[in-house]
């Protein structure tokens, strides 16, 4: 029996911009994939990524370090979680 393990990353940042670019800043964010807006205000901007990898967050965190109006993006928390899948399980179909 092979088994797979699959690894879930799940981190918090903060995102601090010049305040007249807030909200440029929060229309580009949007548009990426695995990043999840969950607050704003006074400059600062919370997100939530996923991914699976420390490596693919670290790598989120940078390209967005780099758009215009943004101070710095900083991870707060990072959270892994691990599946265990054998490799002889099928999909259940309910239907």
């Amino acid at each position: 029996m092979v088994e797979n393990t699959q690894r879930y990353h799940v981190s918090s940042a903060v995102v601090a911009t010049l305040p007249q670019m807030t909200q440029s800043v929060v229309a580009t964010l949007q548009r990426l994939e695995n990043v999840e807006i969950h607050g704003e205000g006074n400059g600062k901007i919370v997100i939530v990524i996923e991914g699976t990898s420390s490596g693919m967050m670290g790598g989120v965190l940078t390209y967005i370090s780099t758009l215009d109006g943004v101070i710095s993006a900083n991870m707060v928390f990072e959270q892994v979680d691990t599946e265990e899948n054998s490799g002889d399980e099928q999909p259940i179909n309910a239907a």
